[in-house]
């Protein structure tokens, strides 16, 4: 099979792939059709992959892809194959690590040479046109390999085959399982809390990453065993975070990472999933200290996604882009003129509670963000700063704006329908649950012959779903369920299970496979194992059936997900730092907690007067909570040990494992008891 020599880009669902459909690269996008053609004509493949917010991403367009001479020389040598790494994390995965294993720095755009069986034998990441940064140029570099491939080609087959098979290994191999120790998250813990950096946050050096996983691991390890520094660690991180540039004080959401160790000059790049995590971590940070920093930044987070990030639907877009007008950070950044212009005579009101800087490595307009001493004063005196807020935000709408990468994402929008539907609990705002509501609809609804997609752009959609989807719908689910007392979310999460098992499940039925038993383009099925920025997708798996076997009571759910969960810690023994999803899903394994409620759903006042508002307020990633108003007899849990709690009078019964404490009734008893969270709350 020969394709038509021309790009072929223009009807890909993905805005990434059709920010390229103009290149005049022949590109394709991966496909049987395209891997075909390598075979047909015996070429070597040139495989890019990036996504729609990636800074170098674009330069490398502008220099390379959209010249002429670069690209008649792409078009003679090579089959050029473009992926978008968030339609295909599977793709992304396998050539990435095969990068990693020749000994280079990861990153994007991954520029990858592969045989024409789509075997990896050379490659790099970010290539300039013309030799600079220490880096040859893009058109040297592609007649070197040229050259080897004609010249050398049975040495890279061999080379190829060999990268491959390690990959392989890596990737997808079958370890023994391994015994559940409580030990492994406590020692993973100590280990991330010895890189943290005391007085910024986050960890040591530049750049920073918010890193959720990794704070997910120190908040769990202080909730388990009471460690201070490592609730501290995480509070510390956040703090900082939030008064860093990274973080947009205009307009709410965090940017992607910072290039500095301060915080405070971020690559501009918006994605759902830092967002959903952040809204987590800023949830159970405020139920813990009060601090109203955290319940602030939860707000304006949440109205920045409702107001930029919704599409058609009511699902979320995958992220906004860090260029705007051709120039990084141009739509966020400011100069004093620019203010004092908006704000006239308040400007000294501003610049009481927040600063421009314009460090030395920076080439834009100064960056906004705060002082510790700033950060406080502003939290405290949020009535008079929010309108001027609001009229620099007016005045950056008629800015141009930067791109957005409309597609919906399956497993990006559960992060944000758990985030938006816990946080709604917490606070008491129903309108974030009704969005969380609208948008697990919208995705639902797009299932065919009951299976979910990855990737929807308006009526395009991309087939079939990740491992990853099923697992963070199923724990989206969950989270209304726990929201909302419907059963019929429970029910949902019983249907993703069971897609989950039919079409990823292993033959062993020790664990799952990240793309699905009828997916014919992938050269290796992968587990899903590693983390990226978001919880891999083993650890969301091995989490939604630690959570819906905690929803149902259903034994047979909870021994599934202990047996993943041992076979994923063999897998992950020499690797935790890189797999500490998998670290904390084991860790939900091993202990999980369910709290049933009876009481009056909707008795969720100001103050603590029943049992359902001291849960929602207290809330614990550890913890599944199950109300049954009072009296009411359908759908109602059944405890450990096959008991069916009374329902005639309010009770609380908070269960670990198989074992539960007395019933609780007095709300005042229930709300000490949740928080002591950092202490072993069973005998």
């Amino acid at each position: 099979m020969i394709l038509p020599a021309k790009n072929l880009l223009a009807e890909e669902a993905s805005p990434y792939l059709q920010q390229h459909s103009g290149n005049p690269v022949h590109w394709r996008a991966w496909s049987p059709a395209s891997l075909a053609e390598a075979r047909t004509l015996n070429r070597p493949i040139l495989l890019s992959i990036g996504y729609a917010a990636c800074h170098w991403c674009h330069v490398m367009a502008h220099e390379s892809f959209e010249h002429d001479g670069v690209a008649a020389v792409m078009n003679r040598l090579f089959v050029n194959i473009k992926v978008d790494r968030e339609e295909r994390p599977d793709i992304d995965q396998i050539y990435m690590a095969a990068l990693s294993s020749m000994g280079e720095q990861g990153g994007w755009p991954l520029t990858m040479f592969l045989t024409p069986e789509g075997k990896p034998f050379w490659g790099g990441t970010y290539f300039p046109r013309e030799p600079r940064y220490g880096r040859p140029g893009f058109i040297q570099v592609m007649e070197a390999v040229d050259k080897a491939w004609r010249e050398k080609r049975e040495s890279l087959g061999q080379s190829a085959d060999g990268l491959t098979a390690h990959v392989e290994a890596r990737l997808a191999g079958i370890h023994a399982k391994a015994t559940l120790e409580r030990d492994t998250l406590a020692n993973l813990a100590v280990g991330i809390d010895g890189m943290i950096d005391r007085d910024l946050g986050g960890l040591r050096g530049a750049p920073k990453f918010p890193n959720a996983p990794f704070m997910l691991t120190l908040w769990l390890s202080w909730l388990r065993d009471g460690n201070i520094s490592h609730r501290d660690a995480v509070l510390v991180s956040l703090e900082r975070m939030l008064a860093g540039g990274i973080y947009d004080h205009i307009g709410g959401g965090l940017s992607r990472y910072s290039t500095d160790a301060e915080w405070l000059v971020p690559h501009f790049e918006k994605m759902l999933y830092d967002n959903a995590q952040l809204i987590r971590l800023c949830n159970w940070a405020y139920a813990e200290t009060g601090n109203d920093l955290f319940r602030i930044r939860i707000e304006e987070t949440i109205d920045w996604l409702l107001r930029e990030m919704r599409v058609e639907g009511g699902a979320f877009a995958a992220s906004l882009d860090a260029d705007s007008d051709g120039e990084e950070g141009l739509f966020y950044t400011w100069d004093r003129a620019e203010i004092e212009a908006v704000l006239g005579d308040d400007s000294a009101l501003f610049f009481k509670y927040l600063t421009l800087s314009k460090p030395h490595s920076w080439e834009g307009k100064p960056i906004v963000h705060q002082s510790a001493s700033q950060q406080t004063e502003s939290t405290a005196d949020r009535e008079r700063l929010g309108p001027l807020k609001d009229r620099l935000l007016a005045a950056r709408e008629t800015r141009v704006r930067p791109g957005r990468d409309g597609k919906t994402l399956t497993d990006w929008n559960g992060l944000m329908i758990a985030a938006l539907a816990e946080a709604g609990r917490s606070l008491n705002r129903p309108d974030w649950v009704a969005a969380a509501k609208t948008a697990f609809a919208h995705i639902d609804g797009a299932s065919q012959d009951g299976r979910l997609p990855h990737s929807m752009l308006g009526l395009r959609k991309l087939f079939p779903a990740m491992s990853s989807d099923y697992a963070a719908m199923t724990n989206a689910a969950i989270s209304l369920y726990e929201a909302t007392g419907r059963p019929s979310y429970v029910e949902r999460a019983h249907h993703f299970v069971e897609q989950l098992n039919q079409w990823h499940e292993d033959t062993g039925k020790s664990g799952y496979y990240l793309t699905a038993s009828d997916s014919t383009d992938v050269p290796i099925r992968i587990r899903g194992d590693v983390d990226e920025a978001i919880p891999s997708a083993t650890g969301q798996i091995i989490e939604a059936l630690v959570r819906l076997s905690s929803a149902s009571g259903e034994i047979a759910l909870q021994e599934r997900a202990w047996n993943v969960a041992e076979h994923a810690a063999g897998r992950v023994a020499r690797q935790a730092y890189g797999q500490a999803g998998i670290v904390n899903a084991c860790a939900l394994a091993i202990e999980p907690m369910k709290l049933v409620l009876v009481d009056n759903p909707d008795d969720s006042g100001p103050d603590d007067s029943g049992l359902v508002p001291v849960a929602n307020r207290n809330p614990d990633p550890r913890r599944v909570d199950i109300v049954v108003p009072i009296g009411s007899e359908a759908n109602r849990p059944i405890l450990p040990g096959g008991i069916l709690p009374p329902t005639d009078k309010s009770g609380a019964w908070l269960c670990t494992g198989q074992v539960c404490l007395p019933q609780i009734i007095d709300p005042e008893e229930l709300k000490r008891l949740l928080r002591r969270g950092h202490a072993n709350v069973l005998p």
